[in-house]
């Protein structure tokens, strides 16, 4: 019975700590659900399993296969419904993200946003939201902008919510992301959530990078500066 009590006490400090790190970790978020509240206080743990059992960090790398379609003959549309033609990315590198709003990887939200002003003039960050994995995506265009920009001051364009799996309705960005026909090499679809692909400023694809890869990893940033 004592041996009981014990591992009851023990259940409820870890409760409590557990209650107070999230409440610290969510002090600035505006308008979250309990889950996403417990899925941001998680992040860190998450990407430490993630790099302990080395799932979701598949890197592909290309550095010389050219695209039969050019990416810069591609257009999406953004959130507002305006289009964003991507001839006018000419010069910079580009990081094309598929995001979510409830998932274990949405903290990444942060991250690229950190990326996104470290290299401001060199990179430019697209968000792809999708409701592909998990229906993880369910707001809309308007409510995913907002939760962006109150919890994560994302300030880097956010396109209209899509498809991006392989699909007869598949984001047509995604399309030549996914196709060696389109980007002369890689045929990997987004594994889940947070999958990122970087274009250099010649409009090539050359890395990709699963969700259990930050954005302020070294691979990452290597990849945007060259090294």
């Amino acid at each position: 019975m004592k041996r009981l009590q014990q591992i009851a006490k023990a259940i409820v400090v870890c409760i409590i700590i557990i209650a107070v790190y999230s409440i610290y970790v969510n002090r600035n978020s505006t308008n979250m659900t309990a889950r996403q509240k417990l899925l941001k206080a998680f992040y860190p743990a998450l990407m430490w399993i993630t790099k302990i059992t080395g799932s979701n960090i598949v890197n592909l790398k290309n550095e010389s296969i050219q695209a039969p379609i050019s990416f810069y003959s591609l257009q999406t549309t953004l959130g507002d419904g305006s289009t964003l033609n991507f001839a006018s990315l000419k010069g910079k590198k580009v990081l094309l993200v598929n995001t979510a709003s409830d998932c274990g990887y949405t903290d990444q939200y942060a991250d690229l946003e950190k990326l996104y002003q470290q290299y401001k003039g060199q990179l430019e960050i697209l968000a792809f939201p999708a409701n592909d994995f998990k229906e993880q995506e369910k707001g809309n265009d308007d409510a995913i902008a907002a939760f962006c920009k109150k919890n994560y001051g994302v300030t880097f364009p956010i396109m209209a919510k899509s498809i991006v799996i392989r699909s007869g309705q598949q984001n047509k960005v995604f399309k030549w992301l996914t196709n060696p026909e389109g980007n002369g090499w890689n045929a990997k679809v987004p594994s889940w959530n947070f999958s990122k692909y970087l274009v250099n400023d010649k409009g090539q694809l050359t890395n990709y990078f699963d969700p259990g890869i930050s954005p302020l990893s070294k691979e990452v940033i290597n990849a945007v500066t060259g090294n």
